[in-house]
């Protein structure tokens, strides 16, 4: 019964503990709700260039700290989304962008998938019809049938 209390107490550290963390970056305040929300999506839809996996929305580096307050400015200075996801580009490049779009310079980043799993088929085809030329010429198999 006393395990089951400190299991209990164990679980409420741990979920306070992950509570305090998703705080740990201060939200912006923007004058406006339309604002907030415009600050909101795009903050998540750029990649942190230092920690590469999470959104700015999420990083606690300083450099994502620096870019959500340019991001920040931009949209203060009237900068439409456009604007903001046009300098990021220019400044950081495509990779920046967590839906890159369709053009030469990420056409790798698009077709790549589709080409892996072309030639993961095309393997796979060829060793199943090895394997089955194969099985038709084993004189083992005759030797079952036969007996």
């Amino acid at each position: 019964m006393r395990a089951g209390y400190l299991l209990i107490a164990a679980l409420m550290a741990s979920l306070l503990l992950a509570a305090s963390a998703a705080y740990a970056i201060a939200p912006t305040q923007m004058p406006t709700p339309q604002l907030e929300a415009r600050y909101l999506r795009l903050i998540r839809g750029f990649r942190c260039m230092q920690c590469q996996d999470e959104s700015l929305a999420d990083s606690p580096v300083d450099l994502a700290a620096d870019m959500r307050r340019d991001i920040r400015d931009m949209l203060l200075a009237g900068k439409t989304d456009q604007q903001i996801r046009d300098f990021m580009v220019s400044r950081y490049g495509y990779f920046i962008l967590f839906k890159p779009p369709f053009v030469w310079k990420t056409a790798w980043l698009w077709l790549t998938p589709g080409a892996v799993l072309l030639v993961g088929v095309i393997v796979a085809l060829t060793i199943i019809r090895k394997r089955a030329a194969l099985a038709a010429t084993d004189p083992q198999d005759d030797d079952l049938v036969d007996t």
